[in-house]
C-alpha cells in the first residue's frame, strides 16, 4: 500500500491538472493505494467537485481514496528556495514533505519549484548516511533500453566523489524500478578514452573503475539514443547537473523537431506522433530525487494530467520495490567496507 501525497498547487497548470491527474491514477493504481491532496482546501474541493460533476465524472467512484490535506501556502516559481524552507512552513510543499517525514505519507509528488523541492526535501527527510548531495534521476528514451542518467539538473558543480555517488544511486534505481540486474553505469564524457574529457571527469573515470560497480568507461553524447557504445549496452548514464539538464532538454525538442519537420515534408502528422510518443515527457510523469531518506518526485513544471498521472505511479512504483530501502543498503555497506 503507498499513500502519495500531491502537490496540488504546484506546476503552471495547477490545481486543475493536478487534480485531474490524481483522479486519472487512481483508475490505474491498485486500490490499496491513495492519494492526499495537499493545498488549499477551498480551491481544492472546489476543483475536485467541478471535475466530478463535469468531464471526469466516471472517476467518482475513486473519491474515496482522495483525501485532501490543508496548507495554506503557495510556493511561486520566483521564490528562493532557501527562502521557502524558512519562510513559507505552511506551504503545499512543505506540508506534503512533512507528512512523510511523520510516518503520514508513503511518498510525495510536486510540479512546482524543483529548487524548492530539493531544498525541503534534504531538510525534511533528510540525506541517506554518507551521502552529500541528491541527484535528480531522468529516464531517457532510446533504440534499445530506457535509460536512467543522473543528475538531470539538481547540482550544477560535482566533485569526482559526488558522481561516483551518484553512479550508485543510479545503479540502484535501474535495478529497483527497471529491473536491471547488473546495471551498466557508463560516464558521459567527449571521447571513450579515458584520458578525455576534463579534470573532473579523468578523476571520476579513475574511481569509477574500482568503485565495484559495472562500470563500461566513458559513453559519448551520441550513444545515448541507441542506448548503447560499439561495445556495450548502457543501463546508467552519469554526469554534473549542468551538463544533464542541457541534454534533458534537447532530449525534450526532438519530438517537436522531428513531427513538425516531417509534417511539412507531408508526413502524417499522428502517425508521426504516435511513433514518437515514447519521447513524450509526459510517459514518464516526474523524476525521483535520489538520495533523501524517502520518496520524492519532481515533476516537469508544465505537466498536463496525463504526466501528473505517471508522476504519480512512478512514485507508486518506487515505494512498493522498497527502493529508498535498498538505497540505504548500498550505501551502508559501502561505508562500511570504506571503514
Amino acid at each position: 500500500m503507498a499513500r502519495i501525497a500531491l502537490d496540488a498547487m504546484g506546476g503552471d497548470f495547477a490545481p486543475q491538472a493536478t487534480v485531474a491527474g490524481a483522479l486519472l491514477a487512481l483508475a490505474e493504481l491498485d486500490p490499496a493505494h491513495s492519494i492526499q491532496l495537499v493545498g488549499q482546501t477551498a480551491v481544492v474541493e472546489a476543483q475536485l467537485r467541478d471535475l466530478l460533476d463535469g468531464e471526469l465524472s466516471a472517476y467518482a467512484v475513486y473519491r474515496d481514496r482522495l483525501s485532501i490535506v490543508e496548507a495554506p501556502d503557495v510556493i511561486e516559481m520566483t521564490d528562493k528556495p532557501s527562502a521557502v524552507v524558512r519562510g513559507k512552513p505552511n506551504s503545499s510543499m512543505a506540508v506534503g514533505l512533512r507528512l512523510q517525514s511523520e510516518g503520514k505519507s508513503d511518498a510525495f509528488v510536486s510540479a512546482g519549484s524543483t529548487g524548492a523541492q530539493m531544498a525541503t526535501s534534504m531538510v525534511l527527510l533528510r540525506m541517506h548516511a554518507g551521502l552529500k548531495r541528491p541527484a535528480i534521476a531522468t529516464f531517457f528514451p532510446s533504440l534499445r533500453n530506457t535509460l536512467v542518467v543522473l543528475d538531470s539538473g539538481a547540482n550544477v558543480d560535482c566533485s569526482p566523489e559526488e558522481l561516483v555517488q551518484f553512479a550508485r544511486l543510479g545503479a540502484t534505481y535501474a535495478q529497483c524500478v527497471l529491473g536491471r540486474a547488473n546495471p551498466a553505469v557508463g560516464l558521459l564524457s567527449i571521447g571513450e578514452e579515458p584520458e578525455k574529457g576534463n579534470a573532473v571527469t579523468k578523476e571520476t573515470h579513475l574511481l569509477l573503475k574500482v568503485s565495484g560497480l559495472n562500470f563500461i568507461g566513458n559513453v559519448e553524447g551520441r550513444d545515448l539514443p541507441a542506448g548503447a557504445t560499439e561495445h556495450h549496452d548502457i543501463d546508467v548514464v552519469v554526469c554534473d547537473g549542468f551538463v544533464g539538464n542541457v541534454l534533458l532538454k534537447f532530449y525534450e525538442a526532438i519530438a517537436p523537431l522531428m513531427i513538425e519537420t516531417l509534417r511539412k515534408a507531408g508526413v502524417d502528422g499522428a502517425q508521426l506522433e504516435a511513433g514518437l510518443k515514447h519521447l513524450d515527457y509526459s510517459e514518464h510523469g516526474g523524476a525521483p530525487l535520489l538520495g533523501v531518506r524517502g520518496v520524492s518526485i519532481i515533476a516537469h513544471g508544465k505537466s498536463s494530467p496525463r504526466a501528473i498521472k505517471n508522476a504519480l505511479k512512478a512514485a507508486a512504483q518506487a515505494v512498493t520495490s522498497g527502493m529508498n530501502d535498498l538505497i540505504g543498503q548500498r550505501l551502508g555497506t559501502v561505508t562500511e567496507s570504506a571503514a
